[in-house]
Parts: structure tokens; C-alpha cells; sequence
């Protein structure tokens, strides 16, 4: 029989840190409330979760590659919002965010959750940030969870 490995949703003293992007912070400001009630109800102490405010979106990976290596973190949940605008821009910003946080992750063996939304439009990005999509930032706190969990186990 194969032995199977998961995480589950408990926070057994683990400590988390929320790295946001200040741009497009009517938006951002709901997914890290979203982020801290999810942990706050699967038993983390928030004095155990440290909140690192950037100035945009594409500034999130060098801020949580620095967590991570840290090694005062178990996990490290991203999150922004990237709306397209007009230019090509968008493109570059939602390249760049992403490969910089899953190489953060790839690097330093610490769960690097990818919390950003990247949406076509405003009303979208409201949207995921808790009302009609849910919000992605309590979905990338309970994946910061389980993958703190896993990590523990592997």
C-alpha cells in the first residue's frame, strides 16, 4: 500500500507572514482581513503572524523571499491585486509577481503562497476579495495552513 502524506488545517504553533501590496488597497485591505479570520479560526495566534506591506504588486517576491529565509516563518501568503489597465503592463507585473514568488518558494523550501488575483477588471477583483468569488486571501491562508502542515511531514 502506498503511504499517502497531506496537511490538514491546524495551526500547531505555526507562524505566518502576509506579504501585501499597497497598490490597489481597496482590495488587498479585504483579502488580508479575509486571511487573518481564516487563520484566526483554525487556531493561530496572530501575534504569531507578521504583516509586511509593499509598495506594489511586483515588490511582493524580494519581501517574501526575505521571510522566508528568515527562518521565523512556516509559511508566507502573498497577496495583491493586478487589474489590467490599457498597456502591456499588466502582462509584465502578473509575469513577474508569479515566477518571482513561486522561485521564492522553489528556493528557500518555504511554502510561498500565491494570493494575488490578477483580473480584467475592477468589479472582478472586488469580487474576490469577499463577496460573490469568495476571498482569495482566506483560500491562500488555508493553503499556507495545510502546506505548513505538509511540510512538517515530508
Amino acid at each position: 500500500m502506498p503511504t499517502h502524506v497531506e496537511g490538514d488545517l491546524v495551526a500547531d504553533d505555526h507562524r505566518f507572514a502576509i506579504v501585501v501590496s499597497r497598490f490597489n488597497e481597496f482590495v488587498t485591505e479585504s483579502m488580508v482581513d479575509g486571511a487573518l479570520d481564516t487563520l484566526a479560526r483554525h487556531g493561530v495566534d496572530l501575534d504569531e503572524v507578521t504583516i509586511v506591506h509593499v509598495p506594489g504588486s511586483l515588490e511582493i517576491p524580494v519581501a517574501a523571499k526575505k521571510c522566508a529565509r528568515s527562518g521565523d516563518y512556516d509559511a508566507v501568503i502573498c497577496v495583491g491585486a493586478v487589474i489590467r489597465g490599457a498597456t502591456d503592463h499588466f502582462d509584465y507585473v502578473c509575469s513577474g509577481v508569479s515566477s518571482g514568488t513561486m522561485q521564492t518558494a522553489l528556493d528557500t523550501e518555504v511554502p510561498v503562497i500565491f494570493g494575488v488575483i490578477t483580473t480584467d477588471t475592477i468589479e472582478q477583483a472586488i469580487e474576490r476579495a469577499g463577496t460573490k468569488a469568495g476571498n482569495k486571501g482566506s483560500d491562500a491562508a488555508e493553503a499556507a495552513l495545510e502546506m505548513a502542515n505538509l511540510m512538517d511531514q515530508l
